[in-house]
């Protein structure tokens, strides 16, 4: 696996592309507004959905290109992001395959469970395709994104795609597609585990008498400094761990209890019971 730095590359020299963004959903529009903030040019993307109120609220707030025809979207096209569900993503990429064929633009997935093949087959082949996985919250610029190029991608097509998705969050580059699972499982499900832990530190805080808005504020406090913490640190998270946790103190009684519960294998659980239902659902959407 390849990392990339957390900022965001400059994306001036790419500027000359065209982007179709299909779908209007919460991925679509968090990657048009990551290009948009980041000085793209708004004329050289469009955005397509069936809903034609929502196109022309994000034509107003944006003032980029929209089209309810994703035929005459991609015609002119030198790179699609695929932002649909997996469930219709098989019809819309039939629909294109004849306009995909002729101009053979840069395809990137950014749809759970679609296999390169998959996408190969609907498009008739001999496509750049790049898989993604990128997470919720890129919908505030800080996700983070797993990248799997297939053998026709060009290195300037991988710099393309790292402008995009960078524009939304951190990228890292996978040398296997197989590993994408594993990005699902860890990184693309993950603020889901967040969210329920600080769920339940919350809940604990109001039962030990804090009053709920207090408890929320400082489990939300308590998370972002600690994440923050751990990112800007030279430090191990072990060694960040080991700092808070005073021998015969608080921390160490209560990491103590966490141990005991067995948090590391249910962990390792959690990641491996959703990379099988990712590899489960790859094979239903086949």
């Amino acid at each position: 696996m390849n990392s990339k730095t957390q900022n965001a590359p400059n994306i001036s020299v790419e500027k000359t592309k065209a982007i179709t963004i299909i779908g209007a959903g919460n991925m679509g529009t968090s990657l048009l507004g990551g290009l948009v903030s980041k000085q793209y040019d708004p004329t050289k993307i469009t955005l397509t959905s069936t809903s034609e109120d929502k196109l022309k609220q994000i034509e107003k707030k944006f003032g980029v290109k929209t089209s309810t025809n994703n035929i005459t979207a991609v015609a002119t096209a030198d790179i699609v992001i695929f932002a649909i569900k997996p469930q219709i993503f098989s019809k819309v990429a039939l629909e294109l395959t004849a306009t995909i064929q002729q101009k053979k633009p840069l395809i990137i997935s950014v749809a759970t469970g679609i296999t390169e093949a998959s996408i190969q087959q609907w498009l008739g082949g001999g496509i750049s395709i790049i898989r993604s996985m990128p997470n919720t919250p890129v919908v505030i610029g800080c996700g983070a994104t797993g990248l799997f190029a297939n053998h026709y991608v060009t290195q300037n097509q991988k710099q393309w795609a790292d402008s995009i998705l960078s524009a939304a969050g951190i990228t890292l580059w996978l040398d296997q597609e197989n590993l994408i699972d594993a990005v699902t499982a860890l990184s693309g499900s993950g603020p889901a585990y967040f969210f329920l832990i600080m769920e339940a530190m919350q809940q604990a805080g109001e039962k030990l008498g804090l009053p709920p808005e207090t408890a929320r504020i400082l489990t939300l406090q308590t998370a972002y400094g600690a994440a923050r913490l751990a990112q800007e640190s030279k430090k191990t998270l072990v060694e960040l761990r080991t700092a808070v946790t005073s021998p015969g103190g608080t921390t160490e009684q209560a990491i103590k209890v966490l141990e005991k519960a067995k948090i590391r294998e249910i962990m390792a659980d959690t990641l491996l019971a959703a990379q099988k239902r990712a590899e489960e659902l790859s094979k239903e959407l086949e």
